[in-house]
């Protein structure tokens, strides 16, 4: 049967894959999907997402059962207010289309289970891309990330007639994917070759004699590339650890700032070293408590962040933004409105400030910029005494 210019046979030994590239943002990419599994019948069913990503396409009400008291303890802030807002233009995005993003991917998942057929979440866990990713950047391009990041929320660009067409195109797609090498080769690697190596290795290994897979378009030209080498899972779910650079710095700075306020007592007078720990305690505990009122948190959460950022500064182990967020958390308990009106929320800028569960990301995140843009300022201070 003759398929679109989307659909790509290939021939591995004793099977037969039929490689779908979801270049349409469109209701027909999802159609050709359930038409070709139904039609073709196929052992195994592959698709592009990992456990995690298919919950948040598949299970509308996934926010409810956050934790946000957890995630404040794990470190996972960041993590989590990224995947919000990219979560946030995706549903602008699909609300503007008619489509929701991924939608195809879910499509195939049901028409698999309609025919009985094998599944298989073929990507890389999205939580192990993003820590690879950020990892492996250097301080200059992840500034650059979180700048842009920021940036997406405030932005609310229109989306013309020509600029959706051009997004129903295979060309258009491939060619973003591309850009990502000239704008950072390190970011193009983790986010797309790598997953290209992860998605083909779990097709060429997905068991039965007919298979089909369903992935992006962008990533088709590295699957078929790549479709005919075995590759090491286990190497590609590696995370690096942090750098070693990072910890020099993280333990050095806390370091220098003390050696500083006791050498202000030592070798100059009783005053000196007061003035030290005056300046920094102002300047450390102003800098973060202007976080959280900027992410309007609660007049106990701006004490709470002004108190606790000049010793949290000090110690490696814990951040202001992570105190200011617990108290934050306690006196603004979120409601179960609040996780239910999530979804909605994230669509405009507004409801990153009007719900709780946001909001409580916001002053984390701007409470620990304040407290470390604080450090440097602080530090500064007391060196302009000696």
């Amino acid at each position: 049967m003759n398929y679109s210019d989307n659909v790509h046979h290939l021939q591995l030994e004793n099977k037969n894959i039929l490689l779908i590239g979801t270049a349409h943002i469109s209701q027909e990419s999802t159609d050709e999907v359930i038409q070709i599994i139904e039609t073709e019948k196929p052992e195994t069913v592959c698709v592009e997402l990992c456990p995690s990503r298919y919950e948040s396409l598949s299970q509308k009400d996934r926010w409810k059962n956050m934790d946000i008291f957890r995630v404040i303890r794990e470190k996972k802030t960041f993590l989590l207010l990224a995947n919000i807002i990219l979560s946030s233009f995706q549903k602008k995005l699909g609300d503007k289309l008619g489509i929701q993003p991924g939608k195809e991917m879910v499509a195939a998942i049901n028409s698999a289970k309609s025919i009985q057929a094998e599944i298989v979440l073929a990507d890389r866990d999205v939580q192990t891309t993003f820590q690879k990713t950020w990892r492996s950047l250097p301080f200059r391009e992840k500034m650059s990330v979180l700048t842009q990041l920021v940036m997406s929320v405030f932005i609310s660009e229109e989306i013309s007639k020509e600029d959706i067409e051009k997004m129903k195109t295979h060309d258009v797609l491939t060619e973003t994917m591309e850009a990502f090498s000239s704008q950072s080769p390190m970011m193009k690697k983790v986010l797309i070759d790598e997953r290209d190596q992860y998605l083909a290795e779990k097709i060429r290994t997905a068991p039965g004699q007919k298979i089909v897979a369903v992935v992006g378009a962008g990533h088709v030209p590295g699957i078929k590339k790549q479709i005919h080498q075995e590759q090491d899972l286990a190497q590609l779910e590696r995370v690096p650890p942090p750098g070693q650079w990072g910890n020099v710095i993280k333990w050095g700075i806390p370091a220098v700032i003390v050696a500083l306020i006791v050498y202000g007592f030592v070798a100059a007078d009783w005053n000196v070293g007061l003035e030290m720990i005056k300046r920094w305690f102002l300047i450390n505990g102003i800098l973060s408590a202007l976080g959280v009122v900027l992410a309007a948190g609660h007049p106990l959460t701006i004490l709470s962040a002004f108190v606790a950022a000049p010793f949290t500064s000090l110690n490696p182990t814990i951040a202001a933004g992570w105190v200011a967020g617990l108290v934050e958390a306690i006196v603004r308990k979120p409601q179960v409105r609040d996780f239910e009106n999530l979804a909605h929320d994230i669509t405009q800028v507004s409801g990153f400030w009007k719900n709780k569960v946001t909001r409580i990301l916001l002053i984390v995140v701007f409470a620990n910029v304040g407290s470390m843009i604080g450090t440097f300022i602080g530090g500064g201070a007391i060196i302009d005494l000696l």
